[in-house]
């Protein structure tokens, strides 16, 4: 599973706007989940989705290791922001919302008539309770949204929730809109769950979403349908059978034979293994965010902090291998910038990144970076790099990356690990590199913030919400801090600037523009997201997203 905090995303070029949805949208109000019910309920959906480990049966949305086995299927955000269609918004727990004229303050008018799934009514007070509670608790503020973006106070009253922030705080409004799951303050005001809602199991979630987890075991989550769901009729589909795949193989054979209609890995040789399979077998992964090596910038690293390895490594790997041989042609090379080409074209430095001699390798330049570093063939620098068992792409890729290393003095290691435990070392810092997808949002904005932001991280030993690097440089801090109060052309430079301190310092290493994983079966199952009808990211790891696609979705068996 590639983990998102809701997020990895394609915006079209054409569709790119500053900041997020409601930037030129003062307010907005409309019925969730579109037209009237045309669909009659019943039918199954099973996922084949790799975790590369059995299923913890822990739910807790605030807790990044589980929560998109949650966020969507359960719990809800306030508004849903489709970053694949203009960023279209689906009005969700908030019926509508207006901002102040100086963005500094945004006022939600919460949904009446929303039940949490044990029954209990659902109000703006819960909404209130939610974000308070990540000023209470900062590990669980996995958007910064308390230090980093300003946010002053949230106040329930009535039906309306009022948040105020320090300064205009329109780019924010992707992370709290559509990003934060409302939770039950019922429930996370007391127990385990007060005491520790950043690490609290949360074995069996209540929210408010189309589905309830029933029952949850190491090697399987049932989901089935809400029968007090807010939304009439909805949802379509009444049972959801998540199976916890360990590699990829198992789950790429459901997937061809149909057992699996909902894929969301890479899948080798995919138009001969999937698509000549079926008729009903059908494929649609559009580029999203960068896959990088992540290396560890603390002084305990001392290999990974010294620039010039950084620089080397950045040198010597030659993407367009990692991406035609690591991921079979199906990922696009990425670039030392950080920037998605062609998605933020407009945003792209490619003089800058020719300028500074990363625009394709030079083994040479690198050999002679290690030599100054101290470092040969035959006296190497030894790293590890740590990576999830079962991604049988980044095991291909890292195998092309741990060849293009020896020749110029690094012996690489490629360690894979559990998913848990490969979040916890990825989390604390407890690695030389890591391989990672970082999630991003409209804007190149979203995604450099969630890694070069200081304030996204924390000293290594303590779980950092993102910035797993330990990046920490002030002057890039101020730039994303001014990006919220800047114009289009003013935002455009900030990010030009930013990806001058990527070629700088280089705080992590792109290889591949990560793609969203997406197979799809229509030999019963309907209303997939496709090209011409882009509703939601489609891969089952994004969330809320997730949610979207389960209420579209619908059985002809039904009918």
């Amino acid at each position: 599973m590639r983990r998102s905090r809701t997020l990895a995303v394609l915006i079209a070029a054409s569709m790119l706007m500053t900041a997020c949805g409601s930037k030129d949208n003062p307010s907005a109000s409309a019925t969730a989940g579109g037209a009237a019910t045309t669909h009659k309920q019943g039918g199954t959906v099973t996922i084949a989705n790799v975790q590369g480990q059995t299923w913890t049966c822990q739910f807790n949305p605030f807790n990044p290791a589980v929560n998109t086995l949650s966020e969507g299927f359960v719990y809800e955000p306030l508004i849903f922001v489709n970053l694949l269609k203009d960023q279209a918004e689906t009005p969700m727990l908030a019926s509508s919302y207006k901002w102040s004229d100086d963005k500094k303050s945004i006022v939600f008018t919460i949904r009446d008539g929303v039940k949490w799934n044990d029954g209990q009514a659902f109000s703006a007070n819960d909404v209130a309770f939610t974000f308070n509670l990540m000023k209470k608790t900062p590990a669980i503020d996995l958007y910064s949204l308390w230090t980093g973006a300003g946010l002053q106070s949230v106040v329930a009253s009535g039906n309306q929730v009022t948040m105020t922030f320090k300064a205009a705080a329109g780019p924010y409004f992707f992370n709290f809109a559509n990003q934060v799951s409302i939770v039950p303050e019922h429930i996370f005001s007391t127990g385990d769950a007060a005491a520790h809602p950043d690490t609290w199991a949360d074995t069996n979630p209540v929210g408010t979403g189309p589905f309830k987890v029933d029952p949850c075991s190491a090697n399987n989550i049932q989901y089935t349908a809400n029968p007090s769901y807010w939304q009439p009729g909805k949802p379509y589909i009444q049972k959801v059978e998540y199976p916890a795949y360990l590699d990829n193989g198992p789950a790429n054979l459901d997937l061809a034979g149909g057992k699996a209609q909902w894929g969301s890995q890479f899948i080798p040789n995919i138009k001969q293994f999937y698509l000549n399979r079926s008729k009903e077998n059908h494929t649609w992964s559009p580029p999203v965010t960068t896959v990088a090596l992540y290396p560890n910038l603390d002084r305990s690293h001392p290999g990974t902090s010294n620039l010039a390895v950084r620089q080397a490594i950045a040198l010597a790997i030659d993407r367009g291998q990692v991406a035609q041989i690591g991921e079979g042609g199906q990922q696009p090379a990425a670039n030392q910038t950080g920037v998605v080409t062609p998605t933020f074209n407009k945003y792209f430095d490619g003089a800058a990144l020719a300028s500074a001699g990363y625009d394709k390798p030079n083994v040479d330049k690198a050999k002679q970076l290690m030599s100054g570093a101290g470092y040969s063939t035959s006296n190497p620098l030894k790293l590890s790099v740590i990576t999830v068992t079962g991604y049988t792409d980044w095991d291909a890729s890292l195998a092309v990356v741990k060849q293009a290393l020896a020749p110029i003095g690094i012996d690489l290691t490629i360690d894979d690990l559990a998913q848990q435990t490969y979040d916890d070392k990825l989390y604390k810092g407890d690695f030389d590199l890591a391989y990672y997808g970082q999630p991003g949002g409209p804007t190149p904005y979203y995604e450099l913030r969630q890694i070069l932001y200081s304030k996204n991280s924390a000293p290594i030993g303590q779980d950092a919400s993102y910035n797993y690097e330990r990046y920490n440089n002030p002057e890039v801090d101020k730039l994303f801090e001014q990006y919220a109060t800047a114009d289009d052309a003013g935002q455009v430079a900030i990010i030009k600037q930013v990806e001058a301190a990527m070629l700088r310092d280089i705080p992590i290493i792109p290889t591949t523009e990560s793609v969203d994983w997406f197979q799809y079966n229509t030999a019963d199952i309907q209303g997939w997201p496709t090209p011409d009808d882009p509703y939601a990211q489609p891969a089952a790891f994004n969330v809320p997203d997730t949610g979207q696609v389960l209420l579209h979705l619908w059985s002809k068996k039904a009918q």
